[in-house]
């Protein structure tokens, strides 16, 4: 196998070859056909994210097809097309696991932080923690599901929790806010998309999208809005979001990392607004979102990459030049 694989936090990715791996008791392999390029690659890369073994292959949006299967493991997931996010394992027994909230287990298993992901042309996985792919998606269409999909799914549904959502803004329209925001139209939502001060490229998006309205993140929005998610990582945007909701309102941080956040005063929380964050997935958002994105028409904007490419599709990420997501393809 080969891939691009992490060294030391802060390098660029390097070529890694080694024989291909066999899938051990209970695993699979996968053959990686398209895996996403995500913010939280970017995160463990540049060290924001303390880096938990060396060298990692990051990657945690994969397609790939089952070509070998451990001991164990239910043979008739030979040839099958699965997906393998970010949340990569479980322990089972924690309190988090044993009261369903797995995403917040004690003994996680990661995906390209804890365990090799998929910037690579083969793959080692849990089959407990994948999902079967609808076939409308091409294997580019969709790597990008499995973790911008995903986080902004269970985001938009924190957001919806304490109160009906008529109006929702989205602070940092990258590739998870692309994604819901037509996951939330199709749902009979209006859309506000905050982007980048200046960014009239991202905002034009937005509106092709079906956003009613898209300006920077220092404008205020034109309406109160029943609930925010911020996707960028800007802790300053935790005040502006909170100023933007009405009482009762939802403010949801979707990232698992973000810079630090201002002090602020307390009228921006007071009235019962909520601020809430959002901690890795549970499997059944997967199996909750793949269906309802394909019902929805969700379609992803994605620019294809070289897996030799990795570095690249990183940088595009980290100066803002992508409209959408990066997706590797081996």
């Amino acid at each position: 196998m080969w891939s691009m694989s992490l060294m030391a936090p802060g390098l660029p990715l390097r070529r890694f070859d080694r024989p291909d791996p066999k899938p051990g008791p209970g695993s699979i392999r996968l053959r990686v056909k398209a895996c996403g390029v995500c913010r939280t690659d970017l995160h463990v890369v540049d060290g924001e994210l303390p880096v938990q073994v060396l060298p990692v292959t990051p990657g945690h949006e994969v397609v790939g097809v089952v070509d070998a299967v451990g001991e164990g493991a239910d043979d008739r997931l030979m040839g099958q097309r699965l997906g393998a996010p970010w949340l990569g394992g479980t322990c089972h027994h924690c309190r988090y696991c044993l009261s369903d909230e797995e995403n917040l287990c004690d003994e996680p298993a990661f995906n390209g932080w804890t365990r090799d992901g998929g910037f690579a042309d083969v793959m080692i996985a849990d089959p407990r923690y994948t999902f079967a792919i609808p076939e409308i998606y091409t294997d580019a269409e969709a790597a990008p599901l499995l973790c911008a999909g995903l986080i902004g799914f269970r985001s938009w549904r924190k957001a919806c929790a304490a109160r009906p959502v008529e109006t929702l803004g989205l602070y940092g329209f990258g590739a998870a806010a692309h994604l819901l925001a037509q996951l939330a139209i199709y749902e009979g939502q209006v859309v506000y998309a905050f982007t980048s001060p200046g960014d009239a490229e991202a905002q034009a998006f937005a509106r092709s999208l079906g956003c009613v309205w898209a300006g920077g993140s220092d404008q205020a929005a034109p309406e109160p809005l029943d609930a925010a998610i911020i996707f960028a990582p800007v802790g300053s945007l935790v005040p502006a979001a909170l100023r933007a909701v009405r009482k009762g309102g939802t403010v949801v941080c979707g990232g698992i990392h973000m810079s630090g956040i201002p002090s602020f005063s307390y009228d921006l929380l007071w009235g019962e607004r909520r601020l809430v964050s959002v901690a890795n997935l549970m499997r059944q958002d997967g199996l909750d979102y793949l269906p309802l994105a394909a019902k929805a028409g969700v379609r992803p904007s994605a620019r294809l990459y070289p897996l030799a490419s990795a570095n690249e599709a990183l940088t595009d990420l980290r100066a803002g030049r992508l409209r959408g997501a990066a997706v590797l393809q081996p």
